[in-house]
This record gives C-alpha cells, structure tokens and sequence, in this order.
C-alpha cells in the first residue's frame, strides 16, 4: 500500500514575471538605477505635458513633474552629490558644480511655474524650457557624472537605500 506524504511547499502564486518583479523590488536599488528610474519617469510626464491640450490635465501633470523634481533635487544635493563630490576628482567636481547650478536654475523655474496656472500667459513655455533644461540636465549626469560614479569606489548600493529612505520620507510614501 503507498502511502502518500503532504507537501509542505505552498503553491506559488502570480506569474513568473509577477513574482520576479516583486523579488527585484525588495532588493535595494543602486543611486544610479533609482535616479535613472526618477529621469525616465518625469521624461515621460513632460511628454504627456506636450501631447495634452486640457488645461486641467497640464495642471495636474506640471504640479507632478515639479513635486518628482523637487523631491529628486533635494535627495541628489543631500546624499548623492555629497558621495560623489568624496569619490571623484577635479574633473568630477566641475561636473558636480554645474549641476548644482542646473538645479538651481531649474527650480527658480518650478517656482514659477508653481506659482502659476495653466491657461495663464508664459505657463506652458515656462514647463517646456523646464523640460529642455532637465533633458540637458539628465544628458550630463547619465552620459558624463553617472559613468565616473560607476567607476569610482562609491557604495551605490548603500546610497542607493540611503536615497530611497530618504525620498519615501520627503513623498509620505513608503520605500
């Protein structure tokens, strides 16, 4: 007579992908993944920007794209930068100081544009230039800084979860 045994093994649920993608999500992000991620995310909103033509949609979609850029700002100017400024040369260090200019600039503009409605004068000039600044602004980081950083003896794993602590903080969202 065969005798049969439980298994103890629970039955897996979700797709292969499902389950993948929730593994890879647990596992912390390194800086430069998460700020590339930060990069395409507002890319793609400022491409919803230009394809709408409701002013209640660019509304929503400029107060999003400048609350990401604020939030992405200030977790790069208080974690992310302060490493790279350690770890790279002079020539990083250049790097590092125009993009802190960029970002200055960028939010002289976010504050207009936050202090704005759509449908007013200058409103979507004020949101493209802000996207052609940014567009520039990624460009250098992802084709000149993010490739030094790579390169350099920075921890970007650890930074990586230093930054998404600190921006599930700065969004009320969890990280």
């Amino acid at each position: 007579m065969a005798t049969t045994t439980k298994s103890r093994a629970r039955p897996k649920t979700g797709s292969k992908t499902t389950r993948k993608s929730k593994a890879e999500a647990k596992k912390p992000q390194d800086a430069i993944a998460l700020l590339k991620a930060d990069h395409k995310a507002v890319k793609t909103m400022f491409e919803q920007f230009e394809k709408t033509d409701d002013d209640a949609e660019k509304q929503t979609l400029a107060d999003q794209i400048c609350q990401a850029l604020t939030v992405h700002a200030q977790v790069e100017e208080e974690i992310f930068y302060p490493a790279a400024y350690e770890a790279l040369d002079e020539e990083g260090d250049d790097m590092l100081d125009e993009a802190e200019v960029e970002h200055a600039s960028a939010k002289d503009l976010i504050a207009q544009i936050m202090n704005s409605k759509a449908g007013e004068p200058l409103f979507d000039a004020k949101v493209t230039v802000l996207g052609e600044y940014i567009n520039h602004h990624v460009e250098e980081e992802e084709g000149e800084l993010f490739p030094e950083c790579r390169s350099s003896d920075m921890d970007l794993k650890a930074l990586g979860a230093a930054m998404a602590q600190r921006k599930a903080e700065l969004t009320g969202k969890a990280a």
